[in-house]
């Protein structure tokens, strides 16, 4: 064994909530669209525990597809893909949701106190007797402000297309509150995978559009980022699915390409990203 002073050896085992592999929960039509990550067994839990619901997200995620002009498209403060996920998910009953409560502290004290003998012998003295009482205090506040974009019943589902990859710790911060609260059984968060690259390179030598890398660049949401924060267990005991969008679901894209001819060529090489998220995640 190295002594506290020794780096661990490369050959001590890693420790990771990540499933091995998905079981019978999700279906192959899915995976072709999506890249799917399991941790602390989401995928079972929610085709399990949560079989209605979770049946209710992968059909609609099965079905749902984006265009390529979405990626181009300024969507002020949310994103069209953002947009079109709400039109899809709120007539189903899937509402943004926040979690607020007080913490109600009783402090139990146990004590003695004298107390007068009135007969036989001892008549007149004192002895000490055991009593108890409780106090209680309110510490208002206590978890606030932790909003999940979907809730539906036991199922949170969080959609992260284009923020800087900070926001991935506030989303796991949430999903575990509502899940140490008793809310939710498992989270779903979707983000862009890293397969992504290529697309976005043949977008930005098609467009005049300026620092159109560094939108999707690697301090994005993407699942790099994401899959980083859950190996160093970030989600806490939440079971979370982290799915990645793959360019199978860009349903025009051939299309596109053919009607924006190639204007400029540059370079959008994925490995910059896993790059610096591998430092990032070393940093860490």
């Amino acid at each position: 064994m190295p002594d506290s002073d020794s780096p661990i050896a490369d050959t001590t085992p890693a420790i990771s909530a990540i499933d091995s592999d998905l079981g019978d929960a999700i279906p192959s039509e899915f995976t072709d669209l999506y890249e799917v990550n399991s941790y602390r067994n989401a995928s079972r839990i929610l085709a399990t525990a949560c079989k209605d619901e979770f049946a209710e997200i992968v059909k609609a995620l099965t079905a749902f597809r984006i265009k390529t002009e979405e990626f181009v498209k300024g969507g002020g403060n949310k994103s069209l893909i953002a947009k079109n996920i709400e039109d899809i998910l709120n007539p189903l009953g899937w509402n943004e949701t926040r979690v607020k409560g007080d913490l109600h502290i009783r402090k139990l004290i146990a004590y003695k106190e004298p107390r007068e003998i009135k007969r036989g012998r001892s008549k007149g003295q004192s002895k000490l007797e055991g009593k108890k009482r409780e106090d209680t205090f309110v510490l208002r506040g206590f978890i606030d402000g932790h909003k999940i974009d979907f809730i539906k019943n036991r199922i949170a589902f969080d959609l992260e297309w284009n923020s800087k990859d900070q926001t991935f710790d506030r989303d796991l911060y949430a999903a575990r509150t509502f899940y140490e609260c008793g809310i939710i059984s498992a989270a779903v968060l979707l983000t862009r995978s890293a397969s992504l690259a290529p697309l976005f390179a043949e977008i930005q030598n098609r467009v005049d559009i300026k620092d159109f890398k560094s939108k999707f660049g690697a301090s994005t949401t993407w699942m790099g980022k994401l899959k980083y924060r859950l190996d160093a267990g970030r989600g806490g005991g939440c079971p979370v699915l982290a799915l990645g969008i793959k360019p199978a679901l860009v349903s025009d894209f051939e299309d596109w390409k053919a009607e924006h001819p190639v204007i400029r060529r540059a370079d959008f090489d994925i490995s910059e990203a896993a790059a610096e998220a591998e430092a990032d995640a070393s940093d860490e």
